[in-house]
């Protein structure tokens, strides 16, 4: 018919549009993932009028503008990676696998909030009304003012949420579970995630409330949907952590009023997700002295020093290609780092297994943890412990030199704030600049190649082994 719409298939992956269907998307190789879809959308709940074009004001680069207000949950964790708290008029999308905990955190602070005053409704389309009820019962919520809803037909939500002024905070969990009738594609796929986010941050901007997305994620890690709703919210936080382990780490990948990479951490409880005020002593609680394969990093986590322990492990291998196994830290820098320790070293490691943990269930991403990595990996070999009052960071370059890294001074004062005596650092040469002042009680090895660090534990090495023959 003429005034049929014409189908279409919509890779669900990046959104590319083929005429037929194929097994292979064409655009990036992704399997399977083409999804038929129609053309052209039918008028339906949320069809406006086009009103009539107007000019608009600009205006130059000098002046200044009051920052926006904030409206704090009273979660001071999220409210870090918030930047300060949520902003009037703002969308924020939160991802994290399964189970992580991304309900939990929502409700809490849609808890927190309304206890202060504010009007929040939280809107669930995954669960029924009595299972976010009995959540509530769990984590001692029950009593909040939290207005609650079921529900997945966007057209409804809106109208909801128009009649209602006033609102502080509207949660979605989660935003693959909406639909609009405009379009013949199920819920979750990319038009539909596309254009029900499009709508909700409309109505956050247009009605003034803050807006908080649930996203469910691929088993590559990313948000699920089309890139383009991380473009069209003002925040992406990622709760990350292992299912198994109690720390819960929140990561905030993208601020429009905040920093970018800063963290909150948190501790599954019975009762809920309760926040890690000084996560540093939290994750070093556990460590034991004296190991062989293990080393303090000093880190930066945004604007937050953490202290963690590296951890290593080699095992002789019998036969075959050797293991490297990865927690927390990037294979590929460990490839690289048992390479330079080999060619530039002299450390021979290429027959044995090499396991590597960074403890506490933190993912590092910074460059900073090399020097940490390469102590515990020498500590491993020679079978001499690292001093457990020292802290490691720095970059090791391909040739072996050890390169400065930010924040310096930070991670010294959160070293000196929890006991430790020394910490092992790069070089700082004439030419690249000023000294370093450490923190009272704090003595600093600065070290200029990777060489001179197994210099070092050999000379451990050596007075461990003199210290037994005389005992």
């Amino acid at each position: 018919m003429a005034g049929r719409d014409k189908a279409r298939f919509v890779c669900q992956a990046c959104g590319a549009v083929a005429a037929k269907w194929a097994g292979r998307c064409e655009a990036c190789g992704t399997w399977n993932s083409l999804v038929e879809e129609v053309a052209a959308p039918r008028p339906g709940a949320l069809a406006r009028p086009k009103s009539a074009s107007r000019g608009i004001p600009l205006v130059g680069l000098a002046g200044t503008t009051p920052p926006p207000p904030r409206r704090a949950t009273g979660i001071a964790e999220f409210d870090r990676v918030l930047g300060g708290g949520l902003v009037a008029g703002s969308a924020v999308l939160v991802g994290g696998d399964p189970g992580i905990g991304k309900s939990t955190l929502m409700l809490q602070a849609a808890a927190r909030l309304a206890a202060s005053g504010q009007s929040v409704v939280y809107i669930t389309g995954e669960e029924s009304i009595e299972q976010v009820r009995l959540r509530a019962r769990r984590l001692g919520l029950a009593e909040a003012p939290v207005e609650l809803a079921a529900a997945s037909h966007l057209p409804d939500i809106a109208a909801t949420l128009e009649a209602r002024p006033g609102i502080g905070l509207v949660v979605i969990d989660s935003i693959q579970t909406m639909w609009l009738d405009n379009f013949d594609a199920v819920p979750g796929t990319l038009t539909q995630v596309r254009a029900a986010g499009f709508e909700l941050v409309r109505l956050a901007k247009t009605l003034g409330f803050a807006l908080v997305l649930v996203g469910h994620v691929t088993k590559d890690g990313a948000i699920a949907g089309p890139r383009v709703l991380e473009h069209m919210v003002d925040a992406v936080l990622y709760f990350e952590g292992e299912r198994g382990h109690q720390f819960r780490i929140l990561r905030g990948v993208k601020n429009r009023f905040g920093a970018t990479d800063e963290i909150g951490v948190f501790e599954m409880t019975d009762h809920g997700l309760a926040e890690v005020a000084n996560p540093s002593a939290l994750f070093l609680a556990e460590r034991r002295g004296h190991i062989a394969g293990s080393a303090v990093f000093a880190g930066i986590e945004g604007t937050r020093p953490v202290l963690l322990e590296v951890q290593a492990l080699l095992a002789p291998n019998a036969g075959g290609t050797p293991r490297r196994a990865v927690l927390g830290w990037d294979a590929g820098r460990l490839a690289m780092l048992l390479a330079v320790l080999e060619s530039r070293c002299g450390l021979r490691l290429s027959g044995n297994d090499v396991h590597l943990n960074i403890a506490g269930g933190l993912r590092i991403n910074e460059p900073a943890a090399d020097l940490a990595v390469a102590a515990a990996l020498i500590s491993a070999a020679s079978e001499t412990p690292t001093r457990p009052d020292t802290v490691y960071f720095g970059e090791v370059g391909l040739s072996g030199e050890i390169r400065q890294v930010a924040q310096a001074e930070a991670r010294l004062r959160e070293a000196a704030k929890l006991g430790f005596a020394s910490a092992c650092l790069p070089l700082r040469l004439a030419r690249g600049g000023k000294r370093l002042a450490p923190p009272e009680g704090l003595q600093l090895t600065e070290i200029g190649h990777l060489g001179d660090l197994l210099a070092s534990f050999a000379v451990a090495a050596t007075a461990r082994k003199a210290g037994k023959n005389t005992g």
